[in-house]
Formats: C-alpha cells, structure tokens, sequence
C-alpha cells in the first residue's frame, strides 16, 4: 500500500489542473508581475458572494445558517433526491472546520449546483452536479424534487440578492424556496412560502471567474448603451431605401410627376411672391 497522500482538494470535471513554474527570472519587477498572475489566476477558482442576481452562474453552493448546524443543499445521486446536508461534519484539508458559515467551500461534488440562465432572463436554472445532471424544480404543491432532465416552467427560480449579500429563490408559482422542520423533527426543502424571512435566506457562493464574467457583460453593455452614433438620417436613407449603391433610379413615369411637381411648386411659390407684395404695396 503506498504511502502517499492523496489531494483531497475539490475539482470539477473538465477542470484544467495548473502547472506550477518555477521563477527564473531574479528581477523584482518580473516576479512581482508573475506573482500578481499567479494570484489572480488562484483567487480566479475561489467561492465569493453575488452582489446581483446576475452574478449567480456556473458551479454554486447554496448553505443555509441554520442552528444548530448550517446545512447546504445536496444532491444524493444514489437515491435520486435532494438532501440537507449538515456542513458540520465536513472538514478542510487540514482537518479543520471553518470559523464563519461564509469561509465554508464545498467539499464534495455533490454540494455543487450548476447554474445556468438564457441570456436576458432573470430567471435561472440548478443542475445537478452529479449523476445524469437533473434540474431543481418545484410543484404547484410546494414539493421540491431533482428527477427531471428537462427544464420547464417548475424548474425555473428567480433569484432575489439582498443588501446583506444573502439569496431568496423565488419559483413560477411566486412562491419562495425555504428550510421547513417537517414530521419527526426532519429538515426538508419547501417551496410554497409567501414571504421572505429566516427560513427562505441562504448563503450562495459562485466561483470567482463567474463573477467577474457577469460584470464584464454588463460593463460592456452600459458602455454600449451611452455610446450614441451620429447617423443623418438623410444620407442613410438615401443609401439604404434606394438602389444603384445610393444613386435614385426612378422610372420614366416618375420623372414626369417629379417635374410637374417642380413646376407647380415654382409656380405656387411666384403666386404666393406676387400677393405678398401687393399686400404691402396696399399699406405703403
């Protein structure tokens, strides 16, 4: 049996492992300039806080705070349904357990929802990270479920960010997603509450690189908002509603109707010249 240990460090399918590069160069500004990559290409994979609804895509943890343990919603893939599991049994690398909710980071796949959205829409949909990749949904009942490879009407959640960076999940029946005791003591996810307090708040973390993703979408789009293009409206007619590349091409008819009409509007114009001035030769 071998000896060594084995990373227990989370990883994602698809995800790239990095190579660490040794530092070469002995100059200072050089190897503060790779230091600086390095973190921000580290600090690229960490869990952080939405700031706006927006920011919610790609691997997510959902915890709640609850006491006397918080929980995180999980996917048990064995048994096809969702589960709260109590964060308290999970411990880091060195064997520890986080001081604060918020430093907790999921440590097993099956913690991790896979958001995704269509563009433009507010609402958003969580896949499983595991199995056959299966959709939160939620009945009409309020009963909440993971067994659907389709997404639908039920599998739609709009998520509601408030000032304290905590999270409300709101479904197609304007109901709200909450942490309800049911029989025997047990804790279970429900779907049918009509307003948002303790039990309806949760902590959701979304990698870095997601969030960063979301604010230069929407940087990009404001600053395509404001910029407003000079266009004259004469010439772009022209070139746009006319043939020959700008050029009026116009048929044998209608360039007798364009001259008669010229020469009535010359002629309107001289009769409209004569009566003005007989009118001030009335009062001189």
């Amino acid at each position: 049996m071998s000896d060594k240990v084995r990373p227990t460090k989370l990883k994602f399918k698809g995800e790239k492992t990095k190579k660490k590069r040794k530092r070469e160069d002995s100059e200072e500004g050089g190897s503060s300039r790779r230091r600086r990559k390095d973190e921000d290409e580290e600090s690229a994979d960490s869990w952080v806080l939405p700031e706006q609804p927006n920011d919610i895509r790609g691997p997510t943890y959902i915890l709640h705070p609850s006491d006397p343990s918080p929980i995180c919603i999980t996917y048990d893939s064995t048994r096809g349904r969702v589960v709260l599991h109590s964060v308290d049994k999970d411990k880091t690398e060195d064997g520890t357990q986080p001081a604060s909710v918020l430093d907790r980071t999921p440590t097993e796949v099956s913690q991790v929802w896979v958001t995704t959205r269509v563009a433009g829409s507010p609402t958003i949909n969580l896949r499983t990270g595991t199995g056959e990749g299966k959709f939160l949904s939620c009945d009409k009942h309020g009963l909440v479920s993971a067994d659907r490879e389709a997404r639908g009407p039920q599998e739609e959640w709009t998520p509601v960010v408030f000032p304290d960076g905590m999270v409300a999940f709101q479904n197609v029946y304007e109901k709200y997603l909450s942490v309800d005791e049911v029989a025997g003591g047990a804790i279970a996810l429900r779907g049918d509450s009509e307003e948002v307090g303790f039990r309806e708040r949760f902590w959701v973390k979304i990698q870095n690189k997601y969030k960063k993703e979301a604010h230069d979408e929407e940087r990009k789009r404001k600053e395509g908002m404001s910029t407003d293009a000079n266009i004259d409206e004469a010439s772009t007619n022209k070139l746009y509603q006319a043939w020959g590349a700008g050029r009026t091409i116009v048929s044998a008819e209608d360039k007798k109707a364009l001259k008669k009409a010229k020469k009535e509007g010359h002629l309107a114009e001289a009769l409209l010249d004569r009566r003005a001035k007989l009118k001030s030769d009335r009062f001189c």
